[in-house]
């Protein structure tokens, strides 16, 4: 476990695959043929709180949807690449555009096509929905499933290695 919060320690970008770890990987159509998509509000919170405790967040999801783009504004999750296949090259860019090393960045992910970004990054989580590939090879796995507040375990943790979980409750318990 120390190795683990020593890495989320370092975490100064999180990035957030969607289906499978904001939600709980399930699709639904409206009659329209649009995306449904149920995501959880303890996550949320959990992203604002990083946000508040100046760690940047992003998504990188290879599904495009409008519900996305709408939940990402909602959480002024600035930094969205969607309908993007290789997630690798989008990583690369963001890093590039941030001016971050890959080992101050976390990426939470799910299936077989995050792996280019869970192998790079200096920590690197998946959920117990996860494929078995990926969750052999991240350095955590949360007890929490994907949008079932497993995003929220995550934050809380990189809060806590960080020293700053207590002051990011502080404005909520005073």
């Amino acid at each position: 476990m120390n190795d683990i919060l020593q890495k989320a320690a370092q975490v100064k970008l999180m990035i957030f695959d969607v289906d499978g770890i904001l939600t709980d990987g399930s699709l639904h159509f409206g009659p329209e043929g649009e995306a449904l998509k149920t995501f959880n509000v303890l996550d949320g919170q959990g992203i604002r709180l990083l946000q508040d405790a100046g760690i940047a967040t992003a998504i990188i999801s290879a599904r495009q949807s409008a519900i996305v783009s709408k939940r990402a504004a909602d959480l002024a999750i600035t930094h969205v690449r969607q309908g993007i296949h290789d997630k690798q090259s989008a990583f690369l860019s963001l890093i590039d555009e941030l001016q971050l090393p890959a080992a101050a960045c976390g990426f939470i992910g799910d299936d077989v096509i995050d792996l280019p970004v869970l192998s790079r990054v200096g920590f690197s989580v998946s959920v117990p929905n996860g494929h078995a590939e990926v969750r052999q090879r991240v350095d955590f796995v949360t007890t929490a499933g994907g949008g079932k507040g497993a995003v929220r375990e995550i934050c809380d943790l990189i809060l806590r290695a960080q020293g700053k979980y207590d002051l990011a409750l502080a404005r909520y318990l005073s």
